[in-house]
């Protein structure tokens, strides 16, 4: 049997577009969301609507936790049979353990794995991926593809504005006073996944409008003096908004394609509900 040329395996923390859904060398492996003792799988059974429902009125916060060693040395034993190759691209390391589970995984598989950190997330991932379906295209070798996407990930440019306080302090990241001070002042704050792929807080907005034009601004200066062909537009259960977004970025730059999308249930967890990001690569 002539085996395939490479698989692509990304985890759930990306943002699934109908591409990648329907390529059909694209494996997705899930994270884990925890509320309490009950334990979920990413996008398998437990939905958005219900994650958004559990986070409102539950008193369990949530949490999440990376895929097992175990279940990458799975995928990637099956794959390593119908596949010549094999690229993983995963969250950033910053951010989560599922790049090291994938790397034990296929150490203890004995596959060899290109697994290249995103030093991002949700269509920071995508991008990526779509990249080495281009790369890929060209003929590159799997070891070349992997290379070229490790200074792709170093392009990525984002700004996420965080919607609701409340997931924030239910999950540790806020103390009771921060969250008082700013829902009182209705702060919003502006979050970024730095060159590192670690996150940092950038700024403080006061208003969603201003916060809007602070979002809105930074594609504008990214676009004029780097040079940008697509922008990501993803939300948290905030599709009126992300499209009133888009809309006004486009009435700024007509010729500027923008794509919205839905974060994973993942990352929500973490995010909160109403969350809107912008997301890039610059050329």
């Amino acid at each position: 049997m002539n085996k395939r040329k490479i698989a692509w395996v990304i985890d759930s923390s990306a943002f699934v577009n109908t591409m990648l859904k329907e390529h059909p060398d694209v494996y997705i492996i899930p994270l884990n969301i925890h509320f309490g003792q009950q334990q979920f799988i990413d996008g398998v059974d437990l939905t958005s609507e219900q994650l958004y429902e559990r986070i409102r009125n539950g008193t369990d916060s949530a949490k999440t936790s990376q895929p097992s060693a175990g279940e990458f040395v799975e995928l990637y034993t099956k794959l390593s049979k119908e596949y010549e190759s094999i690229i993983a691209i995963h969250v950033s390391n910053g951010l989560s353990g599922t790049m090291s589970s994938s790397l034990n995984g296929a150490q203890i598989a004995k596959v060899h794995v290109e697994c290249v950190d995103s030093l991002s997330l949700s269509a920071g991932i995508t991008g990526l991926v779509e990249r080495g379906f281009h790369l890929e295209g060209q003929g590159l070798s799997f070891e070349e593809i992997a290379s070229s996407l490790r200074i792709e990930a170093t392009k990525f440019r984002n700004y996420i504005l965080i919607g609701n306080l409340t997931q924030l302090y239910k999950g540790g990241r806020l103390s009771s006073a921060q969250f008082y001070l700013g829902s009182l002042l209705k702060i919003k704050p502006i979050i970024q996944i730095n060159n590192k792929g670690e996150l940092q807080e950038l700024d403080k907005v006061r208003s969603h409008k201003k916060a809007i034009q602070y979002l809105i601004q930074k594609v504008i200066a990214s676009v004029q003096s780097e040079g940008v062909e697509l922008v990501y537009i993803m939300h948290a259960n905030a599709i009126e908004q992300a499209k009133d977004l888009k809309n006004a970025i486009q009435l700024e730059l007509p010729s500027l394609q923008v794509s919205i999308g839905e974060i994973s249930s993942s990352l929500a967890v973490h995010a909160g509900e109403e969350t809107l990001a912008v997301l890039w690569y610059v050329k």
